[in-house]
């Protein structure tokens, strides 16, 4: 079942996220990644859409996000894209889509607020066709000592304001899991990872 307290602190989120869709000092990065995803498309924690600049027209997308006021958003901003997309408002621990749904599994931002990232990373593995690809931009630790430790230290309260750790380090969850990183990029002191996965 869905935490309603981290419902309501992404909720209060949601405008800013709208806000942001492609003026966000992300965009850059994400214009590197997310046009490589094709075909069936999940994206996981869609938040107010701020990949639909980046997608390529012949994308069909199932979008989840647990977050009504920003499947809201992200239902408002879609149709003004070209691609086919449907979204869902659900936790994505609670779904399963069934073996080899997805040509592309996408997530960017999000894996912060999971609270079992592994179980997460599991149903990639399950949802993603052997020949698929899952792209990661996700943000936690840094590889500047001096910001790793001032994450750490800012991170319980981050996660009581915002419902999202600042101290993962996303490369390790993933190494630990059934799924290969291809290729792998940092970026920002090492605050930003982007990673090209296979099942």
């Amino acid at each position: 079942m869905k935490n309603q307290t981290m419902v309501k602190k992404f909720d209060r989120q949601s405008k800013t996220y709208d806000k942001r869709r492609g003026n966000d000092p992300t965009d850059k990065y994400r214009a590197r990644i997310i046009p490589q995803a094709e075909g069936k498309v999940l994206e996981v924690g869609i938040g107010a859409g701020g990949n639909f600049p980046y997608y390529e027209a012949d994308i069909e997308l199932t979008g989840v996000d647990f977050s009504p006021k920003m499947i809201n958003a992200a239902q408002e901003a879609a149709s003004a894209y070209p691609f086919e997309a449907t979204l869902y408002e659900a936790d994505i621990a609670e779904l399963d889509f069934g073996e080899n749904s997805f040509d592309t599994i996408v997530s960017t931002l999000s894996f912060c607020a999971y609270e079992h990232p592994d179980d997460v990373l599991a149903n990639f593995a399950k949802w993603c066709r052997p020949d698929g690809t899952i792209l990661m931009m996700e943000h936690g630790e840094s590889t500047n000592r001096l910001l790793a430790g001032a994450l750490n230290i800012v991170d319980p309260v981050s996660m009581k304001v915002l419902g999202c750790h600042q101290n993962r380090n996303i490369s390790e969850i993933v190494r630990h899991s059934d799924l290969k990183i291809v290729k792998e990029e940092r970026h920002l002191a090492g605050c930003l990872y982007m990673l090209w996965v296979k099942p």
